[in-house]
């Protein structure tokens, strides 16, 4: 009944004007549909379904971040290693188009336990067997290559394991040579960048080499400090860790700032980008499925 007279009257000029505002008003009054959130690069964060379209759909790439558990002096969190790895590869990813990132792996070789050596005379570090982290790299790259991945790509945030990195790609690779369908990549410039470029670039705004340090020193905290600064006790900073004392620090931190690691940051993964689809372009096939 309401509906017949509302046909009736709307062909009067003034209804049918109503009618109009009305549905405007009811449009405005709507709720916003919610804008699809952008897609992450970490495969944690999806299910087994949306990482195999994924893959069908190009993303052929996985990163392996490789971080660390280890003292990095007073100021300085123990996982340092592994929100830094975690945070750079998502920004590689994200620049590559086709690459997802896996999980950090947080445990490696960090010197002898009994006696203690290296990082493991400071409480909090972990160190595993440099044959049991080859096998975690191999295992975790023949993984990736079962589900599809054409290029395994190890990102090592940490100096000590580089040479094992390259071991288990170089096995990996010349055992799959005959059908190079799947290729590891041990990207050693991720790391290289934070001794020479990064490096150089401090030296060149007058900090010296024994204040940019090797370990927690102004290098090595700035990086830090740009990823997330919650990595980072300020207060010990300004106070603790100074160069020469006995805490873990080789370098000398205080005049570290997230400015200063962020130009390090964006030279990492410029230049891992880079890197990578020099790598992939390379392959026997052009990095296409055949």
């Amino acid at each position: 009944m309401i509906y017949k007279l509302f046909r009736r009257l709307s062909c009067r000029p003034l209804v049918a004007a109503l009618a109009g505002v009305v549905l405007i008003l009811l449009t405005l009054s709507a709720p916003a549909r919610a804008a699809a959130p952008p897609a992450s690069p970490f495969i944690e964060e999806m299910t087994w379904t949306e990482l195999r379209d994924r893959i069908a759909a190009g993303a052929t790439t996985v990163l392996v971040p490789i971080g660390g558990t280890e003292q990095s002096g007073p100021h300085m969190v123990l996982g340092k290693h592994n929100v830094r790895a975690s945070v750079l590869a998502g920004r590689i990813a994200e620049q590559l188009g086709n690459a997802v990132v896996a999980p950090v792996i947080a445990y490696v070789p960090e010197g002898t336990i009994t006696p203690p050596a290296a990082h493991m005379r400071f409480a909090g570090t972990i160190s595993i067997p440099d044959a049991a982290f080859e096998a975690v790299l191999e295992a975790t790259a023949r993984s990736f290559k079962q589900h599809g991945f054409r290029d395994v790509v190890f990102l090592g945030d940490h100096g000590g394991y580089q040479q094992n990195e390259e071991r288990v790609a170089t096995r990996l690779n010349r055992e799959w040579a005959a059908q190079p369908v799947c290729r590891v990549h041990a990207l050693v410039d991720y790391y290289r960048v934070t001794q020479t470029d990064y490096v150089e670039g401090l030296k060149a705004r007058g900090f010296t080499p024994d204040e940019i340090g090797t370990h927690a020193g102004l290098a090595d905290t700035a990086l830090a400090l740009a990823v997330d600064p919650g990595l980072v006790r300020q207060e010990r900073l300004a106070h603790d860790a100074k160069a020469g004392v006995r805490d873990g620090v080789h370098g000398d931190p205080r005049r570290a700032t997230a400015e200063l690691g962020r130009a390090g940051v964006a030279r990492i993964v410029e230049v891992s980008v880079a890197k990578l689809r020099e790598l992939t372009r390379a392959r026997p096939d052009n990095g296409r499925n055949e």
